[in-house]
């Protein structure tokens, strides 16, 4: 019988969950499920139905006509709402503001942590999010909690934003960021904190090969292996 691993990777907005799990399920050639890109999808179809977001009642009955799926081209994943891809369309800030509100209603929740834990019984997987290792997937192999101080998460938000043309304020988004941190961490359902066997990893001072390095060296200390 085949073993699958599974690997959690919890932590806040902007601590590089996403690259860095990318990178390490490219290197072990394990599947890579980014959680937070399928509850930004969501929040897109409440967003762009006009839906008052602070409505629990209305999204919890509009949730069962959401269909979130999970695509690879060429080994990179794409999320499709409701047959449309759109990856593109899910990484600005007022879609992640969005999701952080949606995402704490028990029906969104249990609509996608079940097709999570689903592709977590066939598949090796590297998942990344805010609730992994506490609620998703408890008994993974190995559990990361990725961090960072809200200053330099702000900076690094602000220069990508540069990169890509767009203005930007650092201090605003900074204060978006801790604002985010707060309500995630204070959420009645699955509030995102550190799983008491995770290993806590600060990137603040790190590079990316840095960091996908020390989970690659606690991925082998665990007979995790291509």
């Amino acid at each position: 019988m085949k073993t699958i691993y599974n690997i959690a990777i919890d932590g806040p907005a902007g601590a590089g969950k996403s690259t860095i799990a990318r990178e390490v399920a490219r290197r072990l050639r394990f599947v890579y499920v980014d959680t937070g890109a399928m509850y930004r999808a969501i929040a897109l179809y409440f967003s762009r139905k006009g839906m008052d977001l602070g409505d629990e009642k209305e999204i919890s009955r509009e949730v069962s006509r959401v269909e979130v799926s999970l695509a690879y081209d060429n080994g990179i994943q794409q999320v499709l709402l409701n047959g449309e891809n759109v990856s593109s369309l899910i990484r600005t800030p007022q879609v992640g503001a969005a999701a952080s509100v949606t995402s704490a209603y028990p029906a969104v929740r249990e609509k996608l942590t079940q097709l999570q834990k689903e592709l977590a019984k066939r598949e090796n997987i590297i998942m990344d999010g805010r609730d992994i290792g506490t609620c998703v997937l408890p008994h993974a192999d190995l559990k990361v909690y990725l961090t960072a101080s809200a200053e330099v998460r702000a900076k690094r938000r602000y220069e990508e934003l540069q990169e890509k043309g767009e203005t930007a304020d650092l201090a605003s988004i900074e204060e978006e960021i801790k604002e985010r941190d707060y309500r995630d961490m204070h959420r009645e359902i699955s509030p995102l904190t550190k799983a008491e066997d995770a290993v806590l990893v600060d990137t603040s001072s790190m590079t990316i090969e840095e960091v996908v390095e020390c989970l690659m060296t606690l991925a082998e200390e665990r007979g995790i292996r291509v």
